[in-house]
């Protein structure tokens, strides 16, 4: 029998509990973030699981620097010691794996399990729609905040998202390329190549793809950090 592996993301659930309506004490993020963890562990009992937190991007800040550039981060809500204590109590109470890479961000780190793991049932829990390039047969994708399973479109995900650009990381596209117009160069190979013929076209493409296809860290894997909590 497969087992099932959860991988969770770590800080996109966190920044969930961070925003969510429920309780505005002053650790409010601590306490909705572990009472949302806790139906999602009922709905998957997994006989592993890991809680994935976020490293450098490296790789994407050699290609751009102003790589997710534009994002305002601030501590007004004390978020950074919230987010401390719960890697915390989840480390020395909860019977999760507890991953990180310094080189590498969390969808690198979560694709890399998720292929370690292929043989298995494995659900990525997140609502971040990049893990849609990891699903497969044995692969899924489950957002918490829609509470339903993600599909994966007929289409290439990498390259749609690659056409149109990524403002929430701040990932520019080609000018006059939105979801359909990309939808629809995936779809036709002679209009793509038609259009990627254009001057300067291939090679931002390819640069775009390197942007925002999940990096391979097999090489880097054994500086791999893991904390284990109680079995």
């Amino acid at each position: 029998m497969k087992k099932n592996v959860v991988l969770l993301d770590g800080y996109n659930l966190i920044y969930r509990a961070r925003y969510s309506g429920m309780n505005k004490g002053n650790y409010s993020t601590v306490f909705n973030f572990f009472r949302s963890l806790r139906p999602l562990i009922e709905k998957f009992s997994p006989d592993n699981c890991y809680f994935v937190l976020e490293g450098k991007p490296v790789k994407r800040l050699n290609m751009d620097p102003n790589y997710k550039g534009q994002r305002v981060y601030h501590d007004k809500d004390n978020f950074n010691e919230q987010r401390n204590i719960i890697i915390d109590i989840l480390n020395k109470y909860f019977p999760v794996t507890i991953v990180k890479h310094e080189n590498y961000e969390c969808d690198d780190i979560i694709g890399y399990f998720a292929n370690l793991h292929s043989k298995e049932n494995v659900t990525i829990i997140s609502s971040d729609t990049d893990f849609i390039q990891c699903i497969n047969e044995n692969i899924s994708l489950y957002n918490p905040v829609r509470k339903k399973y993600i599909e994966k479109p007929e289409y290439d995900y990498v390259l749609w998202k690659s056409l149109k650009g990524d403002s929430s990381d701040n990932i520019e596209g080609f000018k006059g390329i939105g979801d359909k117009r990309a939808k629809k160069l995936c779809e036709n190979k002679e209009e793509l190549d038609s259009f990627l013929s254009k001057t300067g076209h291939r090679e931002k493409l390819k640069n775009t793809l390197f942007m925002i296809k999940l990096h391979d860290l097999t090489t880097d894997a054994s500086d791999i950090q893991y904390f284990s909590g109680p079995k």
